[in-house]
């Protein structure tokens, strides 16, 4: 018998239930309801590596965003996102995989990436990525390849 995949917990989790309104003609979550559910957990883990609860003081921009479905989620699922950097990290940019899964099982519905670039909204351009938060994003990240992406 094959053995199931382990999962290694990631740096940032959120549980998200699934609500009627996310539920699409098909019946099954609506493709674009996992972007919210990357934008939250996009929150939910760089506040804290910014040291600031405040998303209005958000130092980042999003450059690009993509997901690929796997399986479907029904009404009235859970459904466990989490998020984690990816290694290696930019000069200015840096990538955030998302993976969203049954909490109590082995299957992965979604995969998400976004690319995110560091920015100086006073002064209109990107910056480089602060020292302390690249340490603690090289400290969390997750190899890109190893998720599927390359």
């Amino acid at each position: 018998m094959p053995s199931e995949p382990h999962f290694t917990p990631w740096p940032g989790q959120r549980r998200f239930s699934i609500f009627y309104h996310h539920i699409d003609v098909l019946n099954h979550l609506n493709h674009a309801v996992y972007f919210p559910f990357m934008e939250t957990l996009r929150c939910d883990y760089y506040l804290p590596v910014m040291g600031q609860p405040d998303p209005s003081k958000l130092d980042i921009i999003l450059a690009e965003a993509t997901c690929r479905y796997l399986a479907p989620v029904r009404y009235g699922m859970e459904v466990l996102g989490e998020v984690a950097p990816a290694r290696p990290l930019g000069r200015t940019s840096f990538s955030l995989l998302y993976r969203f899964r049954d909490p109590d099982g082995t299957t992965v519905y979604a995969r998400g990436r976004t690319v995110v670039v560091c920015y100086d909204y006073a002064n209109d351009r990107k910056k480089e990525i602060p020292i302390d938060r690249r340490a603690r994003m090289e400290k969390d990240s997750v190899d890109l390849a190893s998720e599927g992406w390359s």
